[in-house]
């Protein structure tokens, strides 16, 4: 079966929209992913953008979503497969915001309204945290924002992206599972070296290097974080002390401005050749047997142009 996902959507709606060039193009790649028939698809945050306007009012966020999802291009997309989210900053609140917002109960109403994931949140916790199983193939869905540590209050106790209770949820039911690949959409990178924009590496190393320690310790195999926020796109890899491969595909943008700068970032785990700094989305394929399985990633443009390809094999090496 076949997964479509990316970030960053950005539609115009030039009454509230910054001046100069319109932030948000290339709206036929909603057409060019429907295009692939993805059996499913995961949206990597971001994928409305609340103006000022919108995120202090229960009304503007709900017109945000409903003008966004009016686009023309996107309506076949919606239409047509099964759609999940996880949530980052701009489809929570304003830029960068974190679980100090104060209208984020608010913006958790909203996301249930839109999105048609299977819980929202576990454990009687609340946010866009779930987890949903497609064919043989487990799919973590976590919230980077409701529980989030602000990003500069080094003095915070606790500092986390996700929040001891999610935190602990995730971890125990990673190691339960017994998938092939276990997927986790997350709004951030957790597998790069770079300090750029809000990584995991930036604000939150010691809950990363806690995920990693838990992966390696408990020796699970086939790991893949999908995550967006970057502008640009790429695909990072580490071999942990047990010899497994743990990856992290970061999507984005799909509409929105691009980085262009995103090739000069330091990340050590960069898979050579896998950089995107042009609109774009990526589709997983799941093939093989359950014993077998293995998962090409394809990275297209907006115009539904191959970028680049990757196949990671049931031994989680990627092949040549």
């Amino acid at each position: 079966f076949s997964l479509a996902t990316g970030s960053c959507a950005y539609v115009n709606e030039p009454r509230y929209d910054r001046p100069g060039t319109p932030y948000g193009s290339n709206y036929q790649i909603f057409t060019n992913i429907n295009s692939k028939k993805p059996d499913l698809m995961i949206w990597l945050g971001d994928y409305t953008y609340y103006r000022e306007p919108d995120w202090t009012t229960r009304t503007g966020m709900l017109h945000r979503y409903t003008h966004d999802r009016s686009l023309p291009e996107l309506q076949p997309l919606l239409a047509s497969t099964h759609h999940f989210a996880v949530w980052d900053d701009h489809d929570f609140g304003p830029n960068d915001s974190d679980g100090s917002w104060v209208h984020k109960e608010t913006a958790w109403e909203v996301f249930r309204a839109f999105w048609g994931n299977p819980t929202f949140g576990v454990n009687e916790q609340k946010g866009c945290t779930s987890w949903f199983q497609y064919a043989d193939i487990d799919f973590f869905l976590l919230d980077g924002r409701y529980f989030r540590t602000p990003n500069f209050c080094e003095s915070c106790p606790d500092r986390s992206m996700l929040g001891k209770a999610q935190l602990d949820w995730f971890l125990g039911a990673l190691a339960a599972s017994r998938a092939p690949f276990k997927v986790v959409a997350i709004g951030n990178q957790l597998i790069t070296t770079s300090q750029d924009h809000e990584t995991y590496a930036h604000f939150f190393f010691a809950e990363r290097d806690s995920i990693l320690a838990h992966v390696d310790r408990e020796n699970i195999k086939g790991v893949i974080f999908l995550s967006g926020d970057k502008h640009f796109t790429e695909l990072s890899a580490l071999k942990n002390a047990a010899g497994n491969w743990v990856y992290d595909l970061t999507t984005s943008p799909l509409t929105s401005g691009v980085n262009t700068r995103g090739a000069d970032e330091k990340n050590a785990f960069r898979v050579p050749g896998t950089v995107v700094q042009q609109h774009n989305f990526s589709m997983l394929r799941f093939s093989g047997p359950r014993t077998e399985r293995r998962l090409t990633i394809t990275v297209y443009n907006a115009d539904g142009q191959e970028q680049w390809t990757k196949t990671i094999l049931p031994t989680g090496e990627l092949a040549e």
